[in-house]
């Protein structure tokens, strides 16, 4: 019987798995952020929902992210969270491949 790494080794090979996971990495890491802002900041879930005019339950789930979300927050509610920890939200796009184009804001 295959151990749970070993498992998921072999699905990496895939590359749709590979695809999918790393996708869903990216995910995480921006719930993550959203933590670690907070946290930073000193604030409690309580502290942030209350700046954004919200619940604390919607904060929770937020930073959940995941599978208890129906679907990724907006920009707006990023921007609204952000600034509720004292922070900004920046947004960039990152090639894939080694020589694909590198992309700045004046295009």
């Amino acid at each position: 019987m295959k151990t749970h790494d070993e498992m998921v080794a072999e699905w990496k090979r895939d590359p749709a798995f590979r695809r999918e996971h790393e996708a869903l990495d990216a995910e995480f890491a921006l719930f993550d952020e959203l933590v670690r802002a907070r946290k930073a900041a000193g604030l409690t879930q309580a502290e942030v929902a209350e700046r954004m005019a919200t619940k604390t339950s919607a904060v929770a789930r937020l930073e959940a992210g995941g599978g208890r979300m129906k679907h990724s927050p907006s920009v707006g509610t990023l921007r609204r969270y952000a600034e509720a920890v004292g922070c900004r939200v920046e947004i960039s796009m990152v090639p894939v491949d080694q020589g694909a184009a590198t992309y700045t804001r004046e295009g």
